[in-house]
This record gives C-alpha cells, structure tokens and sequence, in this order.
C-alpha cells in the first residue's frame, strides 16, 4: 500500500490532493493517506452549504469552507484534528461499508487504554460520543474511504459555526452538536500528541499492507494545484447556486436526512434539488433530471420506479421517495 503524507494544512490542496490520488495514480495499487486543515469546515457533497453553517461565525473566526467528494455530514478540522483516506478496489467490498476501513482506529485506541466502537452508520464512538465520522466516494470500481478523528480539538467552536438541522436529532437523546462530540484526549490515560497518534494508526494499517512512502512530483503538485484553484478553492463548488424554489420538504429517513427544493407549476416539477448528508453510486444529476416535467399526480411513481432512487440516495426506496415528494 503506498502512503503519503500531505505537507499541507490548506484545506482546498489537500482534497485537490485526495481527488488527483483516487483519479490519476495506478489504479492496480491502493493507497494510505494522512493530512490536517487548518480551522475548516468540510461540508458533504450533496449538502446546502448556507443551511449546514452559520456565516457569521465562520467570518468571525476565519474559518474556510470546502466542499468533498463524498456525501454524508459537514464536519470541523483543524489542528487537533488528524484525517485519513485509503483508496482500494471496490472488489470484495460491500457498498457504503464503513466498518472495515474503521477497525484500524478502533485497535489503535485500544493499543493506548480507549475503548472506541464503530456506530451508527458512519461513526466512531468512546461512551457514545462522536470522535470520528467518515465518509465514502465510490466510482468506477474504486472506493476512496476517508475519516476525521479528533484528537484534541476546539469543540466549542464546532457548536458554534455548525448549524445541523432539528431533524437531525430526532429520536436522539443529545440535543446539541457539543453535547454529541468529544475527542481522544478526552478519555486517553495520558495526553497523546498527534505524531504519537500518526504513528499509532500507521502501524495498525501497515499490519494490513506494508505501506510504501512516496513524494509526490514537482510535476504533479502543478496539476494539484491547477485542480485546487479551479474547483476546491472556487465560491461555485464550495457553495454554489441557491436554487428557485415554491416547495421544500425535509425528513429524517433512517439511512439519511433528505431535504428537497421544487418548483412545481400546475402539477407538474419544472426545476428540483435534493440536498442531504446521504451517499450514493451515481450523480444525484441524473435523477434530478429524470424527475424534470414529471406531474406529482400522474407520473411520479412510475418515472421513480424507473429510476431506481437507491442508486443516487443510499437506502431510499421509490415507495419512499414518492411520499416524500407528494
């Protein structure tokens, strides 16, 4: 398994970084990456960036945002924040999996006293609390796996420039983002440093594959940054268009919070936009397309039958995205 490491805290290089490793290198070998932002705010791929932070706070604080690859939630990094991606075959691997690609933070918390547990859909927990949420893009036949773990840091903030919708919590007991979260050093016997960890969560992956180190190339770093400044670090990807819209719904679904915008005339959905911390195979485009012109009384359940909405939005049915929709 070949490793690398960015050198970089700028949040927009880095996913730049992860996008030019899961499209450009060989595809034969996978591929085991640590990096670290500095004070951002990574918001899902299928998410409404407006609606998932609070601006102010973010100005205030200086906090960049960026959009990433995969869907699910938007998430805090910074300095006490360490992420890692490993990038492999989809082969032998089960859609939206995260377990596995999990299990190497678990055992290496064991190997420092910290009992931590694989949850949910896509968290890692000490005592119930969230320290680890990860996230998947799979494309091609390849998965790229990535997690943020919180080693040690500023919780405060995270409760204050994240805003998750009420619907989120439902049928939980926790209330509040601060009160859901916590982080390593919390719990650990001993204070641990971040290379201390670093190392601790390597040799638990080396254990799978030994890891190979590269340096990426002068000549890469310039399609690198060349990706970074057109796409990650654009006001277009990062937040994008607000879309027109005469109806919205939002609803807690057991595999995701589905949110949805339309502009439906006489019957009929003549724009629509679906947002959420879902993941999904193929581009939610496709099925926002396919729904264009369709009448809510007469067409809908077919056309969603047709499509098949599990592909775009994991876990959704057309029984139930027809009673959502209606």
């Amino acid at each position: 398994m070949i490793y690398i490491e960015s050198p970089s805290t700028d949040p927009y290089y880095n996913l730049a970084l992860e996008e030019f490793v899961f499209e450009k290198l060989d595809r034969s070998r996978s591929y085991f990456m640590l990096w670290q932002n500095a004070n951002t705010v990574v918001i899902g791929k299928y998410q409404n960036t407006a609606e998932e932070i609070d601006q102010e706070a973010i100005d205030a604080n200086h906090t960049k945002v960026v959009r990433r690859l995969s869907g699910g939630g938007a998430v805090y990094h910074d300095s006490g924040n360490l992420n890692f991606t490993i990038i492999t075959d989809q082969s032998g691997h089960e859609d939206f999996n995260f377990r596995v690609f999990a299990e190497p933070v678990v055992r290496a918390l064991a190997k420092i006293g910290v009992t931590a547990e694989c949850t949910g859909r896509n968290d890692i927990t000490i005592n119930g609390m969230k320290f680890s949420g990860n996230s998947q893009y799979i494309k091609n036949g390849r998965i790229l796996h990535h997690g943020c773990i919180m080693l040690d840091s500023n919780i405060k903030l995270v409760s204050e420039i994240l805003k998750p919708s009420k619907a989120k919590f439902e049928s939980k007991a926790a209330k509040s983002v601060i009160s859901r979260v916590t982080t390593i050093n919390e719990h650990a016997p001993h204070p641990v440093s971040m290379d201390e960890f670093k190392e601790l969560l390597k040799n638990e992956i080396s254990l799978m594959e030994p890891l190979e180190p590269i340096t990426i190339t002068a000549e890469q770093q310039e399609y690198i940054k060349s990706l970074k400044d057109s796409k990650y670090a654009t006001w277009e990807w990062n937040y994008g268009k607000s879309p027109a819209y005469n109806v919205r719904k939002e609803k807690k679904f057991p595999s995701c919070l589905l949110s949805v915008f339309m502009q439906v005339e006489k019957g009929r959905i003549e724009s629509i936009k679906f947002y959420g911390d879902f993941f999904g195979n193929a581009d939610i485009e496709e099925l926002e397309k396919a729904l264009y012109h369709v009448s809510l009384d007469n067409d809908l359940e077919r056309t969603l039958e047709k499509a098949e909405p599990g592909r775009f939005i994991n876990g959704i049915t057309p029984k139930d995205l027809y009673s959502f929709l209606r």
